[in-house]
């Protein structure tokens, strides 16, 4: 048959070709090996001219070298350990006029121990500072930079800031600071807020029925006032949910869960209604931190009402949303005629936009409810 011979004659062809692939392969490896064999004598060259360096460098520049690294690593140890320096004298001075009268910016405080805001003492920079330790040695220290500065510095912040902004607890520095945000600083959760205006607003017109039974049904809290009345009606209280409440306005309190910014586990959050008279005029007063945005969905709005902040006033619309920051000197006032009725707003804190996840997280930690 013929295909054998053809089989034989590729076979004798195929030979040559064969055997210079493998003359090839052999030659490439004999080159890598070279190439390799040149690698180590370099590596082995570029250490041992390292060692001739050090051995030759002037003794004086490795212990200034040596120095250097002890200096750092004493810094490092240095900043992990600091206690922040006392402010309490600071914040006292601020509010020791006030607090003389049993009256803090024109109403009253509770002076409950656990209230952050009557709280104040020369012991609560260490108390924070310990807080930040053990929420670093729990998690990371990575990204709390601005808190560890900030509560180090407190003292000096707090003493030093301008009339018109003076947060009264915590200030968090580095934080854009203007009187008013824009809508798009929560765009997510102002528009939630305002879709769900109706759902709210029904939930207050049953509540507001109980005061044509008496001047202060359960739940309100009446806060004091130069002049009108201010009322309450407290969801979330120093980032603590007020059960007996929340059942009375089932849908608005599951709307906060729906709130990405909302501030939740943490003394600095609240939501509530508050409801202002004709005639009331709220005294100027500063809230208590920087790191919050506070939002007021306007609910009832009648004339010649305003809120003012750092200066600039402002109008509520029914079914908008008004951003602030409270920190600002700020008051807020019904001018209206007593048959518009009273002034309502929910409001709600939110997470100034400038502070990162990371510090989120790390603050809601430091400032706990009952930490």
């Amino acid at each position: 048959m013929l295909w054998v011979p053809l089989r034989a004659a590729r076979r004798e062809r195929r030979g040559p070709a064969r055997a210079a692939r493998r003359r090839r392969r052999t030659t490439m490896s004999l080159e890598w090996l070279t190439e390799w064999s040149c690698s180590l004598d370099g590596l082995r060259d570029l250490i041992a001219s390292g060692i001739q360096s050090i051995r030759d460098c002037d003794a004086t520049a490795l212990a200034a070298v040596a120095c250097l690294l002890l200096l750092f690593v004493w810094y490092c140890y240095h900043v992990g350990r600091e206690q922040p320096r006392a402010y309490g004298a600071a914040v006292n001075a601020l509010m020791q006029g006030a607090e003389a009268n049993g009256l803090q910016n024109g109403y009253a405080y509770c002076q409950a121990p656990e209230c952050v805001r009557c709280a104040h003492s020369d012991g609560l920079n260490q108390k924070l500072y310990h807080n930040l330790q053990e929420y670093a040695k729990r998690y990371s220290w990575s990204g709390m930079g601005r808190i560890h500065k900030g509560i180090r510095e407190q003292g000096r912040y707090l003493s030093s800031r301008p009339s018109i902004q003076k947060p009264e607890v915590f200030f968090l520095p580095d934080l854009p600071t203007v009187p008013y945000f824009s809508r798009d600083a929560q765009k997510h959760d102002v528009e939630l807020l305002e879709r769900n205006f109706q759902t709210i607003l029904c939930e207050f017109e049953t509540l507001y029925k109980a005061f044509s039974n008496c001047s202060l049904p359960q739940g309100w809290k009446m806060n004091s006032t130069p002049s009108g009345e201010w009322f309450t009606f407290y969801l979330v209280n120093q980032g603590m949910c007020v059960p007996r409440n929340c059942r009375k306005c089932p849908r608005t309190y599951r709307l906060l869960g729906s709130l990405r910014t909302c501030i939740g586990n943490n003394v600095f959050g609240n939501a509530c209604i508050s409801m202002l008279s004709p005639g009331t005029v709220i005294a100027e007063h500063y809230g208590p931190t920087n790191i919050r945005i506070r939002c007021h969905l306007g609910l009832k709005t009648p004339s010649n009402c305003e809120l003012v902040v750092g200066g600039e006033p402002q109008c509520w619309a029914e079914g908008r949303c008004l951003l602030f920051d409270d920190s600002f000197l700020h008051t807020a006032f019904h001018e209206g005629p007593p048959e518009e009725g009273p002034r309502v707003v929910f409001m709600v804190d939110l997470w100034h936009p400038n502070v990162a996840a990371a510090e989120r997280q790390a603050l809601d930690f430091i400032f706990a409810p009952g930490r």
